[in-house]
């Protein structure tokens, strides 16, 4: 079984604590997040280990994907990791939240995403051979839209506190 590893981060001119709120707020998501369509809580908050929720997502072909969520670890303002038993694929992924301490981008925050996954099942694993390229690049692409929605949010919330993420 072979494990496809993508990492990325972005730079975010927001404060740290700003960045976590918008990550933890499993509801609001679809506020911010340009390829969720339904969103649904399984779980209560807090945002905590045990989190559960249900995520539709638009594909770059324009098929919804439903997939299930769940917090695995989680250091509150820091990081947390997700699982998700996608179909033919499961997958862990990891958010660690970086306060910037100096320099110019001071009170800014980076964020790391680093996403972990493998093929599963006969049918999976043939595909993860004929498309892994293709599977990778398009996964490395939808963390990038990720990042780059939530950057947008926290440059809105940043900017009027009171104003939707979207």
């Amino acid at each position: 079984m072979r494990v496809s590893t993508i990492t990325v981060t972005q730079h975010v001119a927001a404060p740290d604590g700003l960045v976590w709120d918008l990550l933890a707020d499993v509801a609001g998501r679809r506020e911010w997040l340009s390829t969720a369509g339904a969103v649904e809580a399984l779980t209560p908050p807090p945002f905590a280990v045990g989190t559960r929720w249900r995520e539709t997502h638009r594909m770059p072909d324009g098929e919804q994907v439903a997939e299930e969520y769940r917090v695995d670890e989680c250091v509150p303002g820091r990081r947390f990791v997700i699982t998700s038993p996608g179909d033919g694929a499961a997958y862990r992924t990891s958010y660690t939240i970086t306060p910037v301490t100096s320099g110019r981008h001071l009170g800014e925050t980076l964020v790391t995403v680093a996403q972990h996954g493998h093929a599963e099942g006969r049918r999976a694993r043939l595909l993860e051979v004929v498309l892994g390229g293709l599977a990778v690049r398009t996964a490395e692409g939808a963390l990038r839209q990720e990042l780059a929605d939530l950057a947008a949010a926290a440059a809105r919330r940043r900017d009027d506190p009171g104003a939707p993420a979207a």
